[in-house]
């Protein structure tokens, strides 16, 4: 009876330490967020161990960072694995963010669908970039390599430009792609207000790292920056 009386204070005893550190990290965290948030006015959406002992890995709404346990130190950066061969671990978590966005947004993308699908990716595009209207113009071509594009809005002048309520009647147009086409053609757009989802989008291509147009997201999550050929283009398919 002694015996199962001390191993079940040793088992309470337990529980309890378990809890109160579990309760002191998660007040260090909230310290680390509220830190950062108040000194330097980003959202941070989630914390997490990072792959590097001591560096927490912050999910913000301007990208992915990294810091020192305490928050005195922030840092952005790449990190990578040199026993996994330089893998980029930083990619890595910023390819699984940016799927669980795309999947929020899979019904408000302008989609360009292929006849015969082997792939789809996701353009972040701005309807008076010009590589923007490049890869546009060659949809055809995209397209007849069994590449479906699926457009996400990234007006590069912000939300309060005109190219920005532009992109907003295009996608609040009852013919959307019609409406892309449009657009791109220096034709204008006229269409009802609606929930159009543009400002989110906007938002989430800064928490992934688009800082400009086009940018390709592929179906793994890698972001390409900038036009590519569709011959290229099907080959970095091909290769993932």
């Amino acid at each position: 009876m002694k015996n199962w009386i001390k191993h079940k204070a040793f088992c309470l005893a337990l529980v309890i330490s378990t809890t109160a550190g579990a309760s002191t990290q998660n007040d260090n965290l909230d310290l680390v967020k509220a830190k950062v948030q108040s000194t330097l006015g980003m959202q941070i959406t989630s914390i997490a161990d990072s792959p590097v002992a001591g560096l927490l890995q912050l999910e913000t709404n301007k990208g992915l960072f990294y810091s020192s346990d305490d928050g005195k130190f922030l840092l952005q950066a790449r990190v990578y694995n040199l026993d996994e061969g330089m893998r980029n671990e930083t990619e890595i978590a910023l390819s699984h963010i940016r799927l669980a966005g795309i999947a929020e947004f899979k019904d408000s993308v302008i989609e360009f669908k292929a006849k015969n699908e082997k792939y789809a990716v996701t353009v972040f595009t701005d309807i008076n970039c010009g590589y923007c209207r490049k890869l546009h113009n060659e949809m055809d071509k995209y397209n007849a390599l069994g590449i479906t594009v699926r457009y996400l809005a990234y007006p590069r002048e912000g939300l309060r430009s005109a190219t920005a309520q532009n992109m907003m009647a295009v996608w609040c147009s009852d013919n959307k792609q019609q409406a892309m086409n449009n657009a791109k053609s220096d034709e204008k757009v006229n269409a009802k207000a609606c929930d159009s989802k543009v400002a989110e989008q906007y938002a989430f291509g800064q928490k992934v790292g688009v800082n400009g147009t086009p940018n390709i997201i592929l179906p793994d999550g890698t972001l390409i920056p900038g036009y590519q050929p569709p011959s290229a283009l099907e080959q970095a398919l091909k290769d993932i």
